[in-house]
């Protein structure tokens, strides 16, 4: 009698693979979720930094008589193509807000010098010195990048811009080039409406798609405003 009641309550091979197919359909279900989840955390944490800085950077015009930081732009500096970005970090160091310098979907940037896989780094451009440690770049423009001068609001006072709602201040790196570090594109070091989170003059930030035209001759997004239907543009004008 006890054998058999120990073999009435034993699984059988059969309920054990149903238990498991269920487990394996939960997972299957749940982790979407959970990736999703996480992407959603990390961009609201990105537009939290985006809000702060944006906020910094109107402190230094008010103080500075209405006029934007005229950021660095040298073609010898280790930053190289990024100094004319990210060299505002320097002059917001005296607000105390170099913590927020840190995207938590940092996790790999492009290095266009190169041509294996794309130039594709599995580090964070935050780690890099080449960005100034820095995430985010300012919308400085004052570069010549293959023999085109880029937009930008560099030294502008931010009452002659004309459109503030949609003239770009600070964006995370990638949407000057652009790429994602929300929805990357494996293998891809550019493509058209990557999604990026973007402040802006009037002080509202946005996730919004950044065009890149392939067949321009200007080869990254910074160079050039984008065309109708767009949320944003480089210019001040």
């Amino acid at each position: 009698m006890r054998v058999s009641a120990k073999l009435q309550t034993a699984f059988t091979l059969t309920e054990l693979l149903v238990v498991g197919a269920i487990i394996a359909i939960l997972a299957a279900l749940l982790f979407p979720v959970l990736g999703s989840a996480k992407g959603k955390a990390r961009r609201t944490s990105c537009l939290n930094n985006l809000r702060q800085i944006n906020l910094g950077v109107h402190m230094y015009c008010d103080d500075s008589g209405d006029t934007a930081p005229k950021t660095p732009w040298t073609s010898n500096s280790p930053a190289m193509y990024l100094d004319g970005q990210t060299g505002f970090k320097r002059v917001l160091e005296s607000h105390s807000m170099s913590n927020l310098f840190s995207c938590p979907a940092d996790t790999f940037f492009y290095n266009y010098g190169t041509n294996a896989g794309g130039g594709y780094l599995a580090q964070s451009l935050h780690a890099q010195s080449r960005s100034d440690n820095s995430s985010y770049g300012f919308n400085g423009g004052q570069m010549t990048i293959f023999g085109t001068n880029t937009f930008g609001i560099a030294g502008r006072k931010l009452g002659s811009i004309k459109d503030p709602i949609k003239t770009v201040l600070v964006a995370e790196l990638p949407a000057y080039f652009p790429w994602s570090w929300h929805q990357p594109e494996p293998g891809l070091p550019l493509f058209n409406d990557a999604r990026n989170m973007v402040s802006f003059v009037d002080g509202h930030v946005s996730y919004i798609k950044i065009h890149w035209n392939n067949n321009s001759p200007n080869g990254f997004a910074l160079q050039y405003n984008p065309p109708a239907g767009y949320d944003y543009k480089w210019s001040g004008d």
